[in-house]
């Protein structure tokens, strides 16, 4: 099981020039193909004198949704590139734009792609690339005489914890890494039942405590 990605940290730039055109590469992490709109529009808003905005995106854990867009550039000349960088450093959740201002010589096809994938590569380099989990989300809905023992087990096999709710019984909302979800409850139960791993098998979850996944 695939759980795990890479992404960007933080927005990064890059340039590059051919024949008085200048490419500014602008590379962002996004979830979203909203949050990718939204920084091409201010892109375009902030670079309104340039010619072209091109852009490639691709999203989700597992790469599966992509776009790439040569905003009047010829066809495959600017997107795909952009996109194949992407590739090439092994992203998603990630929207790359590269701005255009045009220098007066026309660069024909393979310089168009050459400029645009190199452009796109400089904001890539620049970047700081990050792991990320995937991970399922779970609730633990609790009797508050079992808290102090569920929080120890949280506490000890380090969950990350989304949300925490103390009302008529305590709730919380915990991270686990895909490819861990089984091991992972078998510890939290056999942590609450004080037992071991192999004992814990056999045993349903401790009265006044209900698990379920969301």
């Amino acid at each position: 099981m695939t759980d795990h990605f890479h992404t960007l940290s933080s927005p990064a730039t890059g340039e590059f020039k051919d024949r008085g055109s200048k490419f500014i590469a602008c590379a962002y992490p996004a979830h979203t193909e909203e949050v990718a709109m939204a920084y091409i529009e201010a892109l375009r808003k902030e670079h309104f004198k340039a010619r072209h905005h091109c852009f490639a995106w691709r999203l989700g854990p597992d790469g599966a949704r992509f776009r790439a867009n040569d905003d009047g550039e010829p066809g495959g000349t600017a997107g795909r590139p952009i996109l194949g960088q992407i590739d090439s450093f092994g992203l998603t959740d990630v929207v790359v734009v590269v701005v255009r201002y045009f220098g007066g010589t026309l660069l024909g096809t393979s310089g168009l792609i050459n400029a645009y994938r190199e452009a796109a590569a400089e904001a890539l380099r620049a970047a700081e690339i990050v792991e990320k989990i995937v991970k399922d989300t779970f609730t633990l809905d609790f009797d508050y005489a079992l808290m102090p023992d569920v929080m120890n087990a949280v506490k000890k096999l380090d969950l990350e914890i989304f949300k925490v709710e103390y009302g008529d019984r305590g709730l919380l909302e915990i991270g686990i890494r895909q490819s861990e979800v089984e091991d992972t409850l078998l510890k939290i139960k056999a942590l609450l039942w004080k037992v071991s791993l192999e004992e814990a098998t056999s045993l349903e979850w401790p009265a006044g405590l209900s698990v379920e996944q969301m």
